[in-house]
């Protein structure tokens, strides 16, 4: 077992199955060493993450739902490097978005539960990342939170 997924489990995380991109896109591209991660929803937990931020998701579930798309993320990035996660030097960038309503202003808060996650996963050193966390009018499907990504592997 691979150091990212005992750390993972270590936590009561487990990574989820890939799931097939819904439309014409790719759910991630690896470009030269890096990987980029297409927008994960979460999807793949028993809890319905769908809503508005500020009027009906409160922060504890933001923040499980930012967790579910940074188990999502690390699932591509998984498929990515065919299992081997010594391939995987650093999470580069995470990007969150979150819909909230126009007067939110916690999306920081909300975007860390998967920042939190990638360093867990990841050790300090490889899973510290540069980041943005947005509010947004509306997300697919009426998720709470979407997530991005870019990867430096070997």
């Amino acid at each position: 077992m691979s150091d990212v997924i005992a750390n993972l489990k270590e936590r009561g995380f487990i990574l989820p199955e890939s799931a097939p991109p819904l439309f014409n896109y790719l759910p991630f591209v690896t470009a030269g060493n890096m990987v980029f991660v297409a927008g994960q929803v979460p999807i793949g937990s028993d809890q319905d993450f769908k809503g508005k931020v500020g009027i009906d998701v409160d922060m504890q579930t933001a923040g499980a739902a930012a967790e579910q798309c940074g188990l999502n993320v690390l699932r591509q990035v998984c498929d990515a490097v065919e299992g081997d996660w010594s391939r995987v030097v650093r999470c580069v960038k995470l990007g969150g978005f979150v819909n909230c309503t126009p007067d939110f202003t916690d999306q920081s808060l909300v975007i860390n539960a998967a920042s939190d996650l990638m360093v867990a996963a990841l050790g300090e050193e490889r899973g510290k990342h540069a980041r943005f966390a947005v509010g947004a009018p509306s997300l697919p499907a009426g998720f709470a939170v979407e997530i991005d990504a870019v990867f430096e592997i070997k």
